[in-house]
Parts: C-alpha cells; sequence; structure tokens
C-alpha cells in the first residue's frame, strides 16, 4: 500500500529572516521557521533578569559578554555564509567569551554558553531541537530551565564533542558554571517572586 508523501516543509535563510517583520519573532533550525510568539510570561522575564544580572555582575569587567532575548545567533554549516545561513536562534541568555563572534547584528558562531528558559510553547523544541543543535555546533554549556518545576538542568560538553547525562539541580542550590570559573549562580534568587 502507497502512504501519500508529506510536504517538505518550506526551508528559509538569514537572508529571508531579514525581510520579516521587525515586530515578529522567528527563529530558524535547519532552515525550518519557528514562531517566537506569544511574548514570555511574567514568570519569565522574572528568571531571565536574575540569571542575566548574576552573570552580567560577574562578567564586568572580563573578557565574556552577557546578552538577553531577543539577540540573534548564527550558526552556519560549514557550506553556508553569513546570509545563506539556514539555523538562527534567539536564546533566553547567551555568553559569548570570543569576541570576535561578535558584530552589529548578534553571534556569528556558537557562543560559549546559552539559557533557555521554559514555556508551554517551546518546552518541546528547547529539549529535543534546540538541545541536538547545540551539541552539534559544539556549545560548551547548555542550561534549560524549567519555571514550572524550578529545576535547571545543565548539559556540558564532554571530551568527545557529546553532551553527558545533565545534571540537574532544585530551586535552593547553587551551581558553579563550568565554563566561568569562580562564577557560582544563586537559584534561591533566580526561582524567587515567581508568585504571580
Amino acid at each position: 500500500m502507497a502512504y501519500p508523501m508529506l510536504a517538505e516543509p518550506e526551508r528559509f535563510t538569514y537572508a529571508d529572516l531579514l525581510r520579516w517583520p521587525e515586530n515578529e519573532r522567528w527563529e530558524l533550525i535547519d532552515g525550518v521557521a519557528y514562531d517566537m510568539t506569544p511574548a514570555p510570561s511574567v514568570k519569565h522575564q522574572r528568571i531571565s533578569i536574575d540569571l542575566a544580572s548574576q552573570f552580567y555582575n560577574f562578567l564586568k569587567g572580563k573578557s565574556c559578554d552577557v546578552f538577553s532575548a531577543p539577540f540573534d545567533v548564527r550558526l552556519p554549516a560549514p557550506s553556508e555564509d553569513d546570509m545563506t545561513t539556514t539555523t538562527v536562534v534567539q536564546p533566553d541568555i547567551t555568553v559569548v567569551c570570543d569576541r570576535k563572534k561578535l558584530d552589529a547584528r548578534g553571534c556569528l558562531g556558537a557562543p560559549t554558553l546559552v539559557v533557555e528558559i521554559l514555556s508551554p510553547e517551546t518546552a518541546a523544541k528547547d529539549r529535543r531541537e534546540k538541545l541536538l543543535l547545540y551539541e552539534r555546533v559544539k556549545i560548551p554549556e547548555y542550561w534549560i530551565i524549567s519555571p514550572f518545576e524550578l529545576t535547571l538542568m545543565v548539559y556540558s560538553l564532554t571530551k568527545k564533542g557529546h553532551y553527558g547525562v545533565p545534571t540537574v539541580y532544585s530551586r535552593d542550590e547553587q551551581v558553579p558554571v563550568g565554563v566561568l570559573p569562580g562564577l557560582t549562580v544563586e537559584l534561591a534568587e533566580v526561582f524567587a517572586n515567581l508568585d504571580i
């Protein structure tokens, strides 16, 4: 019995993305477009601001920078240039320690650390597509924060270049940041004031 073929999704590039309306937020993963609406919740924003502040305060005067979304991270495949790249993401928080990767439009190449804060609309993508993507492009640390469970999962690249089993932290723990020696994140502060 022959089954109907599923239509291949339309593929886009960074050049396409730059022509879309400025008031819309989109990500591309291997050319597939993902709508970033609705806007993040208050709980999501509070977590993002507090965590980014902890990174920012530690990084003042150091060679790394921290950015909050919206901030384009372009991840071209070896055969792609900047405009033809088919992967452009906007992590909730991005830490870049190689300033040569920064330009007026964001980050070109793999950052040092990315953080995604789960929402009902993005949780599956963050745990699946983005986990595989960030491992493939060799981002040294990938953090997934769950505002629902008040947990943090930290994925770190192994010597073989893959993410191992994540380390899971709960709401009151202290988290040493492997790629930023000397920084310990206080999750009690990150998860404070979330009662809405």
